[in-house]
């Protein structure tokens, strides 16, 4: 288990009703984490650009979220660029929820 920074605490919480936020921070500390492929030595963040691109495919859907992490289990790549952060390493910093 690795904790959510506090930037992505802030993402989930614009992106998921408060009913939501406990499940979506369980997830994403067990699923979305030091458990992905080459991701061994993780930290919150570290972790932070996959969790971002999890959170922004979501679109606030627990079900698409639930994909996008079994997504990210085989292949976290696939996630940043579906999410759009595959070219750029820093491209999810920018990423503010309601924005493209």
């Amino acid at each position: 288990m690795i904790p959510l920074s506090a930037d992505t605490i802030e993402r989930v919480r614009a992106v998921f009703p408060a009913a939501a936020e406990a499940a979506v921070v369980a997830m994403l500390e067990t699923d979305c984490a030091d458990n992905l492929p080459f991701c061994q030595a993780a930290t919150a963040l570290s972790c932070e650009r996959i969790r971002f691109a999890v959170l922004k495919l979501s679109g606030g859907d627990l079900s698409k979220l639930q994909a996008a992490v079994a997504l990210a289990q085989v292949d976290w790549r696939d996630v940043l660029v579906g999410a759009g952060f595959g070219e750029d390493a820093s491209a999810h910093r920018a990423w503010r929820p309601g924005t493209a």
